[in-house]
């Protein structure tokens, strides 16, 4: 027993001094350089900046979170949330409608006019467009 075990001893000794690779590789010159400097990604997730793609059930949500503020008087928050919705679905027209209103309440008049225009271009037939166009009116 003695012998086998320094048998294995003397053979892991032997092929570990043993220099030579198995394969002989061709040295890395051929390889190309191509690092880039890129700037490494966010590690925080919350720090990085929210992108928005087209989701119709994310819109709804947020009108509705929306449209519960501004029954609170909370303004500030529903235009937040109008807005984002704006963004998850770019032809919403209620959501643009809803903007306006809550920016009429902030007396941001300018913010106001952009949503209300944008809501008579993707609805101008719609329900509220009179109203709409009356606002737009009275306020120029």
């Amino acid at each position: 027993m003695r012998r086998v075990a320094i048998g294995f001893l003397l053979a892991g000794v032997l092929f570990a001094q043993d220099d030579k690779p198995l394969k002989t590789r061709p040295p890395e010159q051929s390889k190309p350089q191509q690092q880039q400097e890129q700037e490494p990604p966010e590690e925080d997730e919350s720090l990085a900046p929210k992108t928005y793609s087209f989701n119709p059930l994310e819109a709804e949500k947020d009108l509705k979170v929306g449209n519960y503020y501004f029954k609170k008087g909370n303004y500030k928050a529903s235009t937040s949330r109008f807005r984002e919705a704006t963004l998850w679905n770019p032809t919403f027209a209620e959501a643009f409608l809803r903007l306006g209103d809550s920016e009429e309440k902030l007396k941001d008049k300018k913010a106001a006019d952009e949503a209300y225009s944008k809501y008579l271009v993707l609805s101008p037939d719609g329900k509220e467009a009179d109203a709409v166009k009356k606002k737009l009116a009275h306020q120029r």
